[in-house]
């Protein structure tokens, strides 16, 4: 890819046309997700006064019903207390009734009782009367529900009616900024911006070939060379001093090599010549990565450190965030989105709002991965990241290396000490000392290679 002032004024136009695109998507959807929620509350405040009468009559009838049980049944337990009295009083005043005098005393009785439960049926009926009865309380019912289903049929059509006014307002900015990539793309191909002695082959996400890096008479690599494959964890390791994490100052550009070719695949296909980005411009292409010591801001919140690392995909300039237009606020609210996102994703949302001081190593290292999903990375290069973990933060990270790995759809570039992780998740090893190639292939191959084990392990003079 040349050089080019004009070419490189393209690119940075298509990165930041393609990122007020994607801006506008997610801004759209966070609309559109606002509009069913909304259309939700609607329903459930509409729908509850309904239920909550409905639930009212029924219970003011069963409790009705339940009185006059009770009222019926207190007035037979004080009649057959008065019968009980009646014979007690006539035997303490030694009155003997004969046969046909306590037949007609229980007739009576009995008569009364009949009298309560008849009068206690009539109030039931003069309840039913008044559409109290069961009945009516199923009327009412059935009422209420076609009530509750015009309410909801009614706010989900008003919502449909502002989700589609929405998806065609910003339909037509989607539409017009995918034009204007397609026209200033048109204009980098007609520049013949990628050249094809530096194309990449299918497959391969980044290309090192060559690289050195001398620090005065220091070789930190020294014609290294290893390609890393789309989609795959690939491990780069190596005793104390081999030169890794140099490696990876070279590929971010945080060191400018001193040889050697650093060639990766961004975004649609484009081959970028990592040698001449500025080191600021590297994570625009999807390269992000992480330290050995974690660098977190520890006076800000969790949430608030992911929204930091997404702030390079801010379109607004220094007049939109200064007056707070609507872009801005836009952007702002897409980011701290996404932020949200991630932190569930990493199983951190219970600590969104808490400051990153103090909080356990374990929980800081997760907070560092998750600012590079922040972002929308297409190579990971993770330095050291099971540093001070113990055994079963390392197995979890594991776990989460390949996640980030397969939901992400993003390449992973790893060193690491500890081999059992390594030889865990990684598809593919370069071993280096010295700044010089060991070893290449599979974890397998990696253990077996004499060459790595005596890097490792030293050489066994009595051997020799």
């Amino acid at each position: 890819m040349a050089g080019s002032r004009k070419q490189r004024r393209l690119l940075e136009k298509v990165r930041r046309l393609t990122s007020l695109r994607s801006t506008y998507e997610d801004y759209c959807k966070l609309m559109l997700d606002g509009i069913d929620r909304k259309a939700a509350e609607k329903i459930e405040s509409g729908t509850a006064a309904i239920r909550r009468k409905l639930a009212e009559d029924n219970f003011a009838f069963a409790e009705t019903e339940k009185i006059a049980e009770a009222v019926t049944e207190a007035r037979v337990r004080s009649e057959n207390e008065r019968f009980s009295k009646l014979l007690s009083d006539a035997a303490a005043a030694g009155i003997n009734l004969s046969d046909s005098e306590y037949a007609k005393l229980t007739a009576i009785y009995e008569k009364k009782l009949e009298t309560i439960k008849s009068h206690a049926a009539e109030q039931a009926a003069a309840l039913r009367r008044e559409g109290i009865g069961s009945e009516a309380c199923k009327k009412s019912e059935d009422d209420a529900r076609k009530l509750c289903d015009r309410i909801r049929e009614n706010c989900l059509h008003d919502a449909e009616r502002k989700k589609e006014s929405a998806r065609s307002k910003y339909a037509k900015r989607i539409n017009r900024l995918t034009a204007r990539i397609e026209s200033t793309e048109a204009d980098i191909r007609r520049l013949d911006a990628l050249d094809d002695s530096m194309s990449l082959g299918d497959g391969i996400s980044l290309h090192v070939d060559g690289l050195k890096m001398y620090f005065g008479g220091v070789k930190a690599v020294d014609d290294l060379s290893f390609d890393v494959h789309e989609g795959e964890i690939f491990g780069l390791i190596g005793p104390n001093g081999a030169g890794k994490t140099t490696v990876f100052n070279c590929i971010t550009q945080f060191y400018k090599p001193t040889a050697g070719t650093l060639l990766f695949k961004a975004a649609e296909g484009k081959t970028i010549d990592l040698t001449r980005e500025r080191v600021h411009d590297v994570i625009l292409h999807g390269i992000v990565r992480t330290f050995q010591n974690v660098e977190v801001v520890p006076e800000i919140s969790v949430l608030e450190n992911l929204m930091v690392a997404g702030h390079r995909q801010f379109t607004s300039g220094l007049a939109a965030s200064a007056l707070h237009l609507p872009k801005m606020k836009m952007e702002n609210q897409v980011v701290r989105e996404r932020a949200r996102k991630v932190l569930d994703f990493m199983g951190l949302t219970g600590y969104a709002d808490f400051y990153a001081f103090g909080l356990p190593y374990g929980i800081l290292k997760k907070i560092e991965i998750a600012r590079t999903l922040m972002c929308s990375p297409r190579l990971i290069i993770l330095d050291e990241p099971a540093a001070g973990l113990n055994d079963t933060e390392t197995a979890e990270l594991a776990q989460l290396i390949r996640r980030i790995r397969d939901e992400y759809n993003c390449t992973i570039l790893l060193v690491e000490h500890d081999m059992g992780l390594v030889m865990d998740v990684c598809d593919n090893i370069c071993a280096i000392a010295f700044g010089k190639l060991l070893a290449y292939g599979t974890p397998a191959e990696i253990q077996s290679n004499c060459d790595v084990q005596q890097a490792y392990l030293g050489v066994d003079e009595e051997a020799e």
